[in-house]
């Protein structure tokens, strides 16, 4: 999820829904789309992110990157995100 609006390549506002974040916060998310980042001189695309206005820091879900193939090392304070063929991404 992230509040930023100029971070989508590709944003459909028509999706609307209603969220609730751990805390039992309730926010409007106004799109959903996809985030291109560039990271160590690769580009990985992010699909399915929700545009919520209210939010002040993105949220990444480690569940749903696990869901998708991805490794998650947490670790001395630091997070590592590995690609099952690209390796370290973030």
């Amino acid at each position: 999820m992230s509040g930023n609006k100029a971070a989508f390549c590709k944003l459909n506002e028509t999706f609307q829904e209603t969220i609730k974040l751990g805390n039992n916060t309730k926010m409007t998310v106004f799109g959903k789309g996809r985030v291109r980042l560039h990271l160590n001189d690769s580009n990985f695309m992010i699909t399915d992110v929700f545009y919520v206005p209210e939010l002040k820091n993105n949220l990444l879900s480690i569940g749903q990157l696990q869901e998708r193939g991805f490794a998650i090392l947490i670790q001395s304070g630091k997070c590592h995100i590995h690609h099952p063929q690209k390796g370290l991404i973030i």
